[in-house]
């Protein structure tokens, strides 16, 4: 660690999930941060500034963990962030309400590192349930300064900023935690010989842990950050660190402790060493301060009625955002058609030419407005309530609902979260894909992500189902159909795959209840309309204009009478026939590509057999008038949820697996699965017409 005499400070935040670390990071660091990856790992870590008078405090959000022994990314980027980064100490948020738990994380930090302190946080939740932390006693038994808050109403961060600049010149009395006396001796014989090659660049106590336990994982990084011996000299018997590691082991087998087995001792020391110290830091006025949310649990996580319970609350989110996306849509498209009227105006006004007149409003300017009206709408309200779920603490209950399905498809119960991020954006569903420790799992996860609708795809299919809808509670059952059609395909592929070319045992995994929490309305709307909301309508309109000009060309270049728009439908006619659709639909969704939003209104210019893109009006005349059926409407619904993903999310899957062949694999395995649906569904109902 660096010494204390600078004026501005590295400090990392670390914690379990759930605990506020990234509230109290937000409220200490305001808009002075910035999100980016740790070197040579998908997994990203936010850092910000915390200016107090002439300090300033730079603060490194790490992703939340609750061990530093396990081999995923989060867990790995923590530790050799801790270990290695260069910060003057770690503050430790743990929740109040169950400080046991977050207590083992903190003493193995304290493992790694003397330069750190804890922050008691949610002091004010832990009060409501009767629970109280005695920070002084908390103090003195771990040994580095302690502070309590309650960082959503502020209170604490002053003390907790001000006591940061302590965390240089802590030096711990003796190790946070006893091991058995043939542990600490097999430690001991390594870490003399182990102290002189790393040179103080990790505690040499942590380090010979890992060592011993035969952390792969661990040893190769630790030998990244040396003069890159270690595997050399503890493979070398006449070595010095060679025969210190010979001799310890020797210590292990003389005990008859099995190395396998060491990571489980010394797992039990430390989870034996926190429940002590939390017997004596925490009371309880009552006897269970968590039953109100246990009797809320035996509900909506109840085998037989938690999912039921789940898809209604789910069917709810839809109604109300079928329901109320309508009508704003149709505001922004016609404030969109009267601005793109003052620009042609503006255009004629200034001798523009007619060519580039339609080109620059009917082309890129319709593009963007058309995807801008579709897709705002459903996501401003789409997204808050997602996010509602979120804050209150109800989406690892949906996990846990869906967890038994993925375990019986030999997938990650994880995939259960990134599945949901999907419904936002397939793109950042992916990303998610990195919580999921075992790669082949992770790989599983991220195949078969687009099999949820995201929200590029929602609009469209809500535009599809509200045409033939009779109502809107039609509507919105409809559409937790095809929701749950495409859960049923995300279970049904990630099993074949799991039995074919992604063989495998699923693997098992911690998830954690949080409490039930009062949401943040507030910071509910900011989180979700500034960093969800805009930021995926950003994306989708910097794909959008270059799509505009590409489709207007199309749709204006003509070749013996007639646009290459209309040529290239006619060719791909009879292969749609096959399917229950057409050419036409089949072309828009090749050239809705870039981004999902532009379909639909790509088939309906088509259709019109003119180089602009049409609005959604009149829609329903306009498909009887091309001739479809119920089958086809069945078959274009099908085809929206299973298709290749949008460009953005090809790119983000080749980003995640740094491979061609899976961004292939991940395009064809929707593709593949949609036409078969629709040509069985147009097969039934040719058979019953």
């Amino acid at each position: 660690m660096n010494g204390g005499n600078k004026t501005e400070k590295n400090i990392a935040l670390a914690g379990n999930p759930n605990v506020g670390k990234s509230t109290v990071f937000n409220a200490l660091t305001g808009m002075n941060q910035h999100t980016g990856n740790w070197t040579g790992k998908t997994v990203s870590t936010a850092r910000g500034k915390c200016i107090r008078g002439d300090k300033t405090i730079t603060l490194t959000d790490l992703p939340g963990t609750y061990s530093l022994m396990a081999h995923s990314a989060e867990e790995q980027v923590t530790r050799d962030y801790i270990a290695y980064g260069g910060s003057d100490g770690v503050i430790i948020v743990c929740d109040g309400s169950c400080l046991e738990r977050n207590l083992n994380l903190v003493l193995q930090i304290l493992e790694i590192t003397p330069h750190a302190m804890v922050c008691v946080n949610l002091l004010d939740e832990a009060a409501k349930r009767g629970i109280s932390v005695d920070t002084a006693a908390l103090e003195e038994l771990l040994g580095i300064p302690v502070c309590g808050a309650a960082a959503r109403s502020g209170k604490g961060l002053d003390e907790l900023i001000t006591r940061a600049e302590e965390l240089s010149d802590i030096i711990l009395p003796e190790p946070p935690v006893t091991y058995p006396k043939a542990v600490e001796k097999a430690v001991s014989e390594l870490s003399q010989p182990l102290e002189r090659l790393i040179r103080g660049k990790i505690s040499t106590r942590f380090a010979a842990l890992r060592i011993l336990e035969r952390c792969e994982d661990f040893i190769s990084t630790l030998d990244s950050f040396t003069c890159g011996e270690l595997k050399a000299s503890l493979s070398d018997e006449d070595s010095e660190l060679g025969g210190a590691y010979n001799r310890a082991m020797a210590v292990l087998g003389e005990k008859g402790i099995d190395p396998a087995l060491l990571r489980d001792i010394t797992v039990t020391s430390i989870v034996d060493r926190a429940e002590e110290i939390a017997r004596k830091a925490v009371h309880s006025k009552r006897s269970d301060s968590f039953e109100r949310d246990r009797r809320i649990d035996r509900i909506l996580t109840h085998r037989i009625w938690g999912l039921p319970l789940m898809l209604a609350l789910l069917g709810l989110i839809f109604f109300i955002t079928v329901k109320g996306a309508n009508y704003p849509s149709e505001w922004l498209y016609s404030g969109f058609s009267r601005l793109g009227a003052v620009f042609r105006e503006w255009l004629r006004a200034v001798g523009c030419s007619e060519w580039a007149e339609s080109m620059l409003i009917d082309g890129i300017y319709g593009v963007l407005s058309r995807v801008v009206s579709v897709m705002l709408p459903p996501m401003a309200i789409f997204f808050p309530l997602f996010t509602l779920l979120e804050d209150v603490g109800y989406l690892p209950r949906a996990a846990f609902n869906l967890d038994r399905f993925f375990s019986r498809a030999n997938a990650s119960g994880k995939q259960s979260l990134t599945m949901a991020m999907g419904l936002g954006c397939n793109a950042a569903g992916i990303t998610g894909c990195r919580i999921i420790d075992s790669p082949r799992e992770r790989l599983i996860a991220i195949l078969t992500n687009v099999f949820m609708p995201c929200n590029g795809r929602f609009p469209a299919l809500i535009a599809l189902i509200g045409f033939f809808a009779a109502s809107s509670f039609q509507g919105t059952l409809i559409l937790t159909a095809v929701i749950v059609l495409g859960a049923m395909l995300t279970f049904f592929i990630s099993g074949l795959l799991s039995k074919t070319i992604l063989k495998g045992e699923s693997s098992s995994f911690a998830l954690e209840l949080p409490p039930y929490r009062r949401p943040q309305i507030g910071k509910v709307l900011v989180r979700s309309l500034f960093d969800r909301t805009i930021f995926v309508l950003g994306r989708a309109v910097t794909i959008a204009a270059p799509s505009g000009l590409v489709i207007w060309l199309m749709g204006n270049i003509t070749v013996g009478g007639e646009s290459i728009l209309t040529h290239c439908s006619a060719f791909l006619d009879p292969f749609g026939q096959l399917f229950g659709m057409d050419g036409a639909i089949i072309l828009g969704f090749i050239l809705g590509f870039p981004a999902n939003e532009i379909v639909l209104p790509l088939i309906m210019m088509i259709y019109s057999g003119g180089g602009i893109l049409t609005d959604g009006g009149g829609a329903a005349e306009l498909f009887a008038a091309q001739g479809w059926t119920a089958a086809t409407a069945v078959c274009v619904i099908i085809f929206m949820l299973c298709h290749f993903p949008c460009a953005t999310a090809c790119l983000t899957v080749k980003k995640e697996t740094g491979s061609w062949r899976h961004t292939l694999l991940a395009m064809a395995l929707p593709t593949v699965t949609g036409l078969i649906l629709c040509f069985a569904v147009n097969l039934i109902f040719g058979i019953f017409s």
